[in-house]
């Protein structure tokens, strides 16, 4: 009886020892896996260059914001009150899908392990854009969406730059434009709710 009382003490120490850590979200996750992989293990899938840890964390973070965009363009679709806004969500589920689905094939091809859900920072900003309704959303989800791009966009300016794997490079060169168009129709939404 001593020796199941003392292996369920260790055991619950070791429980609490873990949860003191905190949960991982799935951007940190996918990241901490990658660095870890021996990444030349891709060299025959990436043309014979192996996939840095700079570029799988670009891969990363392009997968979480994409899926961000897409979860919160549906959540305009819902609650935004003004016709645009709406409109500019469904531009986002259908824009941003289409790079993911594009992204998931090329970290599949490299090897690149992407977050299965957004973080907790786009989590924290989900959380709270559904707290809000009517002007107040449509308000708070226009100067996120400004923010978000403006963002996205020097981050995939910094990667046609800087990425070594040609083939995320030339993703990076593809979606930039894209993402220029959309701050600027969200740009021209927010001067319109004036």
């Amino acid at each position: 009886m001593k020796k199941l009382t003392y292996v369920l003490a260790i055991a619950a120490s070791a429980l609490a020892l873990q949860s003191c850590q905190g949960p991982k979200d799935a951007k940190q996750e996918a990241d901490s896996l990658n660095k870890t992989k021996d990444t030349t293990t891709n060299v025959a899938a990436t043309g014979g260059v192996a996939v840095s840890n700079d570029d799988a964390k670009f891969a990363t973070a392009a997968a979480n914001g994409g899926m961000a965009e897409v979860e919160l363009g549906k959540l305009a679709q819902e609650k935004a009150t003004n016709a645009k806004v709406k409109d500019f969500g469904a531009m986002m589920v259908s824009d941003h899908s289409k790079a993911n689905d594009e992204m998931k094939a090329l970290a599949k091809s490299k090897g690149i392990t992407l977050p299965a859900a957004i973080d907790s920072k786009e989590q924290k900003v989900k959380d709270d854009l559904s707290a809000k309704s009517g002007a107040d959303f449509d308000k708070a989800y226009v100067s996120n969406m400004i923010d978000d791009h403006k963002e996205d966009i020097k981050e995939f300016e910094d990667a046609t730059k800087n990425l070594k794997d040609p083939d995320l490079k030339a993703f990076a060169v593809k979606t930039l434009p894209t993402l220029k168009m959309h701050l600027e129709a969200i740009t021209k939404i927010k001067d319109g709710m004036k």
